[in-house]
């Protein structure tokens, strides 16, 4: 039996719990408020894998019932269930434990169908906080139906917090400007989610840049002047700015009330009593218009007292402050001048992450969240392999550590290309090895997450999605890069901006040709997922589609480069090709997200198709 995340403790019996027309799901009086939901979601949950829908009822358990409940003796987010011949309890020591035993309880029912095989499971999780982090600003918004979506499907595998990365894709009341163009939450759509979240014991935690990345509000003729750099407001629209610039002024004495006015506002939708602020990459701090301040009293100086500003504004406000630490590492013992119930988000993406900022972290008396990544940014699809080393290595510090939890993140850097289910197996990894330190191997856990996620018998659907990406030699951030450079004038000292790959010659065509064979296998796989998962492979077949002709189009731009003839009924093809894939690519993106970023991303694929066809200069 295949679960995840993994069990402390199971034992399979002998003999089976039938499941039947007059199976009651039984909530007990004690299972809590959200116990109609737990019951929902398993009536839902065996429906889907037994085609039977039990009845719910609530009181006591009679013979034969699937009983709901809770049990003093069990601790915090601990479960027992017990599946008999004659009957199935789930309980819990808490109302999160029981809707875990009912989540188990689904992925078992998905592989025996009506006849559930007996056993006795007892579970706990390793880490507490077991979070994810979505970016929600630099890229795709969601739509309110996407993410609750999200939400659950990470709560089938028992992560217990959600982060939202907001930067200006908040509709702010009085900052019309930085959001009028833009395709905004509301306090509507995170009041829903909010409660959406607390039914499902998953935290909605807000994340608020606050300090650094805040390209829109900065790039506003009513708040450039706040920007550390001078005219913020009048530069063109660049992802890599929007990257590297757009940290605000502290030294300017009207900086300070602007940005506690929006953590106020924004915090006030959230039941959460935490507060990520975010304040990483920092990077034009005390260089233009604070530098004499920076000068008489150091840009570390300048960070950590703002950063301690914004933490007691929060902590006076009932709420714990979190920031991410890629700053603070630096200087560890200034995490001894924050509020003493500050969490440093201590972060790493590499696959062979080292572990030098946890330990100074923690050797400083810090708490902290240890935050590995999904590893989608940049990428038509996720570069899945690494997330899996990353996660695997991240989790595994925080238990050396005493990490107080994990929080696994999704950024989307130059537009989020990516669709966010190229991302659920890392979200999986995460969730798995931040509840069991158990090790699953890269390729056993690519056919459970196959079999448990997709439906697919095959078993192979994730791991052919995993080597996709191990193909692309001309990724949209080396597109995105190319295209500034040339576009937009931005690197001017460096003479090529190609990856090496692209330079060989005959480097794409064989690159291209293992991505025509991965689809092909995809596509034969697909008979063998559940037909709600098939759209996976039409998503995959769009991204294969995509690193082709990226590959394609730098193999061309770099002949170019070379001085080599340019064949123009092959350029202006591919310039076509490019064109109608993008079509179905907005299509794709219209039906989960709003518009977001999608009109800059055109202007970037534009320019190629436009270059392809000889009117641009590059």
């Amino acid at each position: 039996m295949e679960l995840l995340p993994k069990p402390k403790q199971i034992e399979q019996k002998q003999g089976f719990y039938e499941l039947g027309w007059n199976s009651m799901i039984t909530i007990g009086n004690t299972a809590g408020e959200y116990g109609m939901v737990y019951a929902s979601i398993l009536q839902e949950n065996l429906k889907k894998s037994t085609g039977i829908e039990c009845a719910v009822t609530k009181g006591a358990c009679r013979e034969g019932d699937i009983f709901l409940t809770t049990d003093s003796g069990l601790g915090e987010q601990e479960y027992h269930l017990s599946v008999t011949e004659k009957g199935i309890v789930i309980a819990g020591g808490d109302g999160a434990a029981v809707l875990y035993g009912v989540q188990t309880l689904s992925q078992i029912a998905a592989q025996c169908g009506g006849m559930i095989a007996c056993a006795e499971i007892a579970d706990v999780p390793d880490i507490k906080c077991r979070g994810y982090f979505f970016d929600e600003t630099r890229g795709r918004v969601l739509k309110l139906s996407g993410l609750k979506r999200m939400v659950d499907r990470i709560s089938r595998y028992k992560v217990n917090q959600f982060q939202l990365y907001v930067e200006h894709t908040y509709l702010f009341r009085d900052l019309t400007e930085m959001w009028r163009d833009e395709t905004p939450l509301t306090a509507e759509d995170i009041l829903e989610l909010d409660r959406y979240c607390r039914e499902r014991h998953i935290e909605l935690v807000p994340a608020l840049a606050s300090f650094g990345h805040l390209y829109m509000l900065l790039s506003t003729k009513s708040y450039g002047h706040l920007c550390e750099r001078e005219d913020s407001w009048k530069e063109p629209f660049s992802f890599w700015d929007r990257m590297r610039h757009h940290t605000v002024n502290t030294a300017d004495e009207r900086t300070l009330p602007l940005i506690k006015s929006m953590l106020a506002e924004y915090g006030a939708l959230f039941s959460s009593d935490k507060f990520n602020i975010c304040a990483d990459e920092t990077f034009d701090l005390g260089s233009v218009k604070s530098k004499e301040t920076a000068l008489r009293e150091g840009a570390h100086e300048m960070y950590i007292k703002f950063v301690n500003e914004l933490c007691t504004f929060l902590t006076a406000h009932g709420k714990q402050p979190q920031f991410f630490g890629d700053i603070i590492c630096r200087n560890p013992e200034y995490i001894s001048r924050l509020p003493e119930n500050t969490l440093c988000l201590t972060w790493g993406y590499a696959p062979m992450q080292r572990e030098e900022e946890c330990r100074l972290m923690a050797q400083a008396g810090a708490r902290q969240y240890l935050c590995p990544g999904v590893c989608g940014w940049n990428q038509w699809v996720n570069l899945i392999e690494n997330s899996y080393r990353n996660i695997t290595r991240m989790c595994g510090f925080a238990r050396k550590y005493q990490a107080e939890g994990i929080l696994n993140t999704d950024w989307g850097d130059c537009g989020h290309v990516n669709d966010p289910e190229f991302s659920v197996p890392g979200m999986i990894y995460g969730a798995c090895f931040s509840w069991n330190q158990e090790e699953i191997e890269f390729d056993e856990m690519n056919r459970q997450i196959s079999h448990l996620e997709y439906g697919d018998s095959s078993g192979s659907i994730a791991g052919l999605m995993a080597q996709i990406s191990k193909h692309s030699i001309f990724d949209w951030w080396a597109a995105n890069v190319y295209y500034e450079k040339y576009a937009l004038h931005h690197d001017p000292e460096k003479d090529s901006l190609l990856p090496k790959a692209v330079e060989q010659k005959g480097a794409a065509a064989e690159a291209n040709q293992k991505i025509r064979a991965l689809l092909q296998q995809i596509k034969r796989t697909v008979v063998s997922m559940e037909p709600e998962a098939r759209p996976l492979v039409e998503a995959l077949d769009l991204a294969g589609e995509a690193v082709q002709i990226w590959n394609e189009t730098g193999a061309m731009f770099a002949a170019k480069e070379r001085g080599e003839a340019w064949d123009e009924e092959k350029a202006f093809g591919l310039a076509s090709r490019m064109e109608r894939w993008f079509m179905a690519y907005k299509r794709q993106w219209r039906a989960g997200s709003r518009e977001g970023d999608l009109h800059h991303i055109a202007e970037i694929v534009f320019w190629y198709a436009d270059g392809l066809r000889g009117r641009n200069e590059f």
